[in-house]
């Protein structure tokens, strides 16, 4: 028991302290929820709820530069609701067995998007220059985008981060603080409702799900002073090892076991 709330406590400091510098603090956290026996739906959600916090404490950081764009804020917030509580709703819909055997294509996105995420933006931004304003098609267009970015954040957390700053950047805008606050108030209000979701249909591991959360608090407040040492390239580097190493578990862990089956 105490190795299992120490284990939990440091990877969710190890998680916030990745989400607070370069991201990619899922790929710390949901295994390790997994690894002590969490069932994969419930170690989902669970993992949704301890990433909560850090969401609302970067949200409030950016509260000015997100109020710079109130104009966005009623439809940002009214999607990432409506996109969140479907994908929550999803994931409780389909059987563990289903769940299980999609987590490491899951992950191998979540990869890909955080790899390649940086290049995707910059393609996204460019082209978004050209054609934010081509014709109301777009603004339709981009709805849509949000709604599936809502999705998928409320189905699985993790890659949600990057997966919205590639929708801000196709939406145009081009302010990286701006666009920070964003995310993390989509994050937020994906996360919000889609907790309220798994309340209701009790599928929060609270004890499991509390100390990781702790862990997250302190791992973020810790980044915030040790953030400006550390070198971000090499911090980027350890996340993308350790999300390749953690895909490649779980593709084998799961279709290997099939195999034996």
């Amino acid at each position: 028991m105490l190795f299992e709330m120490v284990f939990l406590f440091l990877a969710g400091v190890f998680g916030g302290v990745l989400n607070s510098i370069a991201g990619g603090g899922s790929f710390i956290t949901f295994p390790a929820l997994m690894f002590v026996g969490i069932p994969p739906i419930i170690a989902n959600a669970t993992n949704t709820f301890a990433s909560c916090a850090g969401y609302m404490s970067g949200t409030y950081a950016f509260r000015k530069e997100i109020s710079a764009h109130k104009d966005e804020l009623l439809l940002i917030v009214t999607i990432s609701l409506m996109g969140g509580i479907t994908g929550a709703w999803l994931l409780l819909k389909i059987p563990e067995a289903v769940f299980r055997e999609a987590i490491p294509w899951l992950l191998l996105f979540a990869t890909v998007l955080f790899i390649f995420g940086g290049a995707i933006n910059f393609w996204l931004k460019k082209m978004a220059s050209h054609h934010r304003h081509a014709s109301s098609i777009g603004g339709v267009l981009l709805a849509i985008i949000l709604l599936g970015v809502s999705i998928y954040g409320g189905f699985f957390n993790a890659g949600l981060g990057i997966i919205s700053l590639s929708y801000l950047a196709l939406a145009g805008h081009t302010n990286i603080n701006a666009m920070n606050g964003l995310k993390l108030l989509i994050s937020s209000t994906i996360s919000l409702i889609a907790i309220v979701l798994f309340i209701f249909n009790d599928v929060i591991a609270w004890y499991e799900g509390s100390i990781v959360l702790c862990g997250t608090i302190v791992g973020g407040y810790v980044a915030a002073n040790v953030s400006r040492k550390l070198p971000q390239k090499h911090v980027r580097q350890f996340v993308i090892v350790a999300s390749i190493a953690t895909t490649a578990y779980f593709f084998f862990d799961i279709y290997a076991g099939l195999d034996s089956v």
